[in-house]
């Protein structure tokens, strides 16, 4: 296992690998190649073999990786092993589509709170899940050590949210709200702009 520190834009790919080694039929692929991941996945072979190798070493001539281990490295990366809990601000249709979303525990990021200022979305949901009334934010996030808060109210509302998530202790935050956060040094923020995406793509149509 390798210990070295991992570049962002290669963290942002491990997820891709790890989700493509599971979906492998275990029982027949023992064993797979640089090349046969990058062709699986539409991505440049040199690419691939120098981010493998940044957590699981270099791939054995002739065999490459064994499945079990690299999808075992890839997870001690990630954190797939170990739980974090994160939070939802804002349980509109976009708060509770993420809460619900199943692909957050193969990464190791459980969801089952959000926190909403309407007080008729609190209440007891499906699954386990809840959503709590915003005064409850702080008190919550400090009992379950929350480091991880996702926003998704609208912009006006984004910064006082953000504000409150650091206040409660969270240290990064998942904005979709389109606004520019300040937080204090040492909070991570990722923007993620639904609308600005999609028009990314259209230009290339």
């Amino acid at each position: 296992m390798m210990d070295k520190k991992i570049p962002k834009a290669v963290l942002m790919r491990l997820p891709i690998y790890l989700h493509y080694l599971k979906t492998l039929p275990r029982s027949e692929k023992k064993t797979i190649s640089s090349s046969a991941i990058a062709g699986a996945l539409k991505l440049g072979e040199v690419q691939v073999r120098k981010d493998l190798a940044l957590v699981s070493g270099a791939g054995k001539p002739k065999i490459g990786y064994f499945v079990d281990e690299l999808i075992g490295h890839l997870e001690h990366v990630l954190g797939s092993r170990n739980i974090t809990k994160a939070v939802i601000v804002g349980a509109g249709k976009l708060g509770k589509a993420l809460m619900f979303f199943d692909g957050f525990p193969e990464y190791g990021i459980m969801i089952d709170t959000a926190f909403d200022c309407d007080g008729s979305k609190c209440g007891p949901l499906e699954r386990g899940k809840q959503v709590l009334p915003m005064e409850k934010l702080k008190d919550y996030c400090r009992s379950e050590n929350i480091k991880i808060g996702i926003i998704t109210v609208p912009e006006k509302k984004a910064q006082e949210v953000c504000d409150s998530l650091v206040d409660a202790g969270v240290s990064a935050i998942w904005n979709f709200a389109s606004a520019s956060l300040e937080t204090p040094d040492g909070v991570k923020v990722k923007n993620e702009n639904i609308a600005s995406s999609l028009a990314v793509l259209s230009c290339n149509c």
